[in-house]
């Protein structure tokens, strides 16, 4: 018994020891991308930051392209795991406000990311073009036809489901990509816990009044 639980134990700690290393790799791309862009980042300064040597960053990502659009797939996917209850909600009070209570924790927890994310679109998506055609146009028109059978229901006002969206993401991204002006307007100091609630609440307070949101 124990020779046959030997191998997978070895597996299974050499998944964990990967998943780490990805996990470490992929912190540090974020931080880099976001401060250098992506053609100030070399794959040699990402693996000073990440403390490990640059050899292992091109075992798990070959080229610096592909762990950059890693980092930008990754805070993409945690932006659609934010939107789950946005689908399953049975209004917009309720979906959009716990989307945006979603968006802007996101904010909070990962700016990094969001900034990597902003920067390239900023530059004209020239790595990601392919996924803001594909994945994100597909992901709006489906946000927008929630939108849409809301204000078929008479939950909310007739608005623009796309403009919507739009200031929802300006909003809630507002305080990872402009963090520094927020920290340099609250005295030089980042946003309590008090303030972080109070932020949610007039975000939300502002948009679902702005929309007329009964439910």
């Amino acid at each position: 018994m124990a020779s046959s639980r030997a191998p997978a134990k070895r597996a299974s700690s050499k998944k964990e020891r990967r998943l780490e290393s990805e996990t470490l790799i992929l912190a540090a791309a974020e931080k880099v991308f976001s401060e250098a862009g992506f053609g100030g980042a070399t794959m040699q300064l990402i693996a000073d930051v990440a403390g490990l040597p640059k050899a292992n960053l091109h075992y798990y990502f070959p080229t610096k392209e592909a762990l950059y659009r890693q980092v930008v797939q990754n805070i993409f996917q945690i932006w659609l795991q934010a939107a789950d209850i946005f689908d399953k909600a049975d209004g917009p009070a309720e979906g959009i406000g716990a989307y945006i209570d979603a968006k802007m924790e996101i904010s909070r927890r990962h700016p990094a990311g969001s900034k990597v994310w902003a920067t390239e679109v900023m530059h004209g998506a020239p790595v990601i073009q392919d996924y803001l055609e594909t994945t994100l146009l597909d992901w709006t028109k489906g946000r927008a036809d929630v939108i849409r059978r809301w204000i078929d229901q008479g939950l909310m006002d007739p608005v623009d489901p796309d403009h919507l969206l739009y200031m929802l993401w300006a909003t809630t991204q507002h305080y990872a990509d402009f963090g520094h002006q927020i920290e340099t307007l609250n005295g030089g100091a980042a946003l309590s816990e008090d303030q972080w609630v109070a932020a949610k609440t007039s975000v939300k307070q502002i948009i679902l009044r702005g929309i007329g949101a009964t439910r």
